[in-house]
């Protein structure tokens, strides 16, 4: 089946709606987690001293927490379009006087331009066009300000594409971006100096309502815009059902989440990586080994 990339992308209105939906967010977010852990390993690595941090799609707002802790003296921005991961955001960092939830469009930052000296960016872009989410941290980072971000890449998911496709022709799973497009993209915004990596971990899964569970839980639904609108049929769902289970070993079967993280940097000088006497630039080293995990 062949579909244009404006059908294939998210719906930013069913978007907003599923993470307002999202109540158990945290206990199905394994996947956000690994990857903003991975993300604030990296800050490690560099002398940055940011006297504004925006934590980019805060869901519940673990990743304000963690800068806020790291950076004592920075005013740390928890941002995100939902009201419902608003609202968790600011219950986990009540106590934090240095975070404040603010409400905003990643395609439509509320900051002011070369404002900021830090973005985190963990798993917003699946839900947003790359271009112009990588244009407005172009426009908010301070000349050498630094954007760490994590996405999804083509792979993911790759099991409940192929079972659908045995189910029926619709489309069930939104686009994701390649690499190299990825690192155009964040170029043609005006960022510099961006480095890619990627990795893959499997999760596996008991029963397809494990999965199903943990995908409303973290608002990873179907929200293409080219998505058929009406119900699944009970034949429909017993078809894909059986041809998901079909891929595993009776017992367990897999899906496979690709893992893309990379950096940019606002154009300017930017500091030199810890140890290093000049200023060059270096990608920031192999990720770790894929990992297996149980659903």
């Amino acid at each position: 089946m062949s579909v244009s990339l404006d059908s294939a992308l998210p719906e930013r209105r069913a978007t907003r709606r599923s993470f307002d939906r999202a109540t158990g967010f945290d206990d199905a977010s394994f996947v956000h987690d690994e990857t903003r852990g991975r993300l604030l390993e990296r800050l490690g690595l560099f002398d940055l001293e940011p006297r504004v941090a925006v934590d980019l799609g805060c869901a519940t707002g673990r990743g304000a927490l963690a800068l806020a802790t790291r950076y004592p003296a920075a005013r740390v921005l928890a941002l995100d379009s939902s009201t419902g991961m608003l609202r968790a955001a600011r219950e986990r960092c009540a106590a934090a006087p240095s975070v404040t939830a603010l409400g905003g469009d990643a395609e439509r930052l509320p900051l002011r331009s070369r404002s900021v000296q830090l973005v985190l960016a963990n798993l917003v872009l699946p839900w947003c066009r790359p271009s112009i989410l990588f244009t407005e941290a172009a426009r908010v980072l301070e000349e050498g300000g630094l954007l760490l971000f994590a996405t999804l890449g083509p792979d993911s998911l790759r099991e409940l594409r192929a079972a659908w496709g045995a189910a029926d022709s619709a489309l069930h799973v939104h686009a994701a971006f390649e690499l190299h497009d990825i690192g155009d993209a964040a170029l043609a915004a005006g960022l510099a100096e961006p480095v890619v990596d990627v990795d893959r971990v499997e999760v596996t899964y008991s029963s397809v309502a494990s999965l199903v569970q943990d995908l409303r839980s973290c608002a990873a639904v179907n929200v293409a815009a080219g998505r058929r609108r009406g119900l699944t049929s009970p034949r429909r769902w017993r078809a894909f059902e059986r041809s998901l289970v079909a891929r595993g070993d009776g017992a367990r079967f897999a899906i496979t989440v690709e893992l893309v993280l990379g950096q940019a940097w606002g154009r300017g000088p930017r500091p030199t990586r810890r140890g290093e006497a000049t200023e060059i630039a270096v990608p920031l080293g192999s990720l770790r080994r894929p990992a297996r995990g149980n659903r």
